[in-house]
């Protein structure tokens, strides 16, 4: 969390009433999920394009397997990086800005406060879901050897 902290004063967060706004203009920006693919599949924002965090860094580049091609030729494009909390897309919004994006931006809160925040979202199959799924979704559950 401590590194978490100290990026996140390097890099542009913004709120989710921020991204509604943002969404509504007429040049909304590119929204970049970076959780793992069953969690984007559970539920995430529409249009949102799926980057696992794991392959980030060849995903922003040409000539890769896992490269994206809209993603890697959006350098000045307005981007905004979303995971569960706002932690991971701290991490990937520094990545991004030292690979050459210019216009990145990490959800604070990320899809838990976007959620409470109670914006939309869509799964896999682009049907909206239930707040009340995504409450319990994003409410954390320990396993028992993780509890002390």
């Amino acid at each position: 969390m401590q590194i978490v902290e100290e990026t996140s004063k390097t890099i542009t967060e913004i709120m989710p009433w921020d991204l509604e706004e943002k969404l509504e203009s007429t040049t909304p920006p590119m929204l970049l999920d970076i959780r793992e693919p069953y969690e984007f599949d559970a539920m995430h924002i529409k249009n949102s394009i799926s980057t696992p965090r794991g392959i980030l860094e060849t995903a922003c580049e040409f000539n890769f397997e896992e490269t994206i091609p809209e993603l890697a030729s959006a350098r000045e494009q307005e981007i905004i990086v979303i995971c569960r909390s706002g932690n991971r897309s701290v991490l990937a919004a520094a990545v991004m800005q030292e690979l050459g994006y210019q216009n990145i931006a990490s959800l604070k809160t990320g899809l838990r406060g976007w959620n409470d925040y109670e914006q939309e979202m869509v799964n896999n199959s682009n049907k909206n879901v239930d707040i009340e799924l995504a409450d319990d979704y994003f409410s954390a559950k320990l396993r028992p050897e993780q509890e002390s």
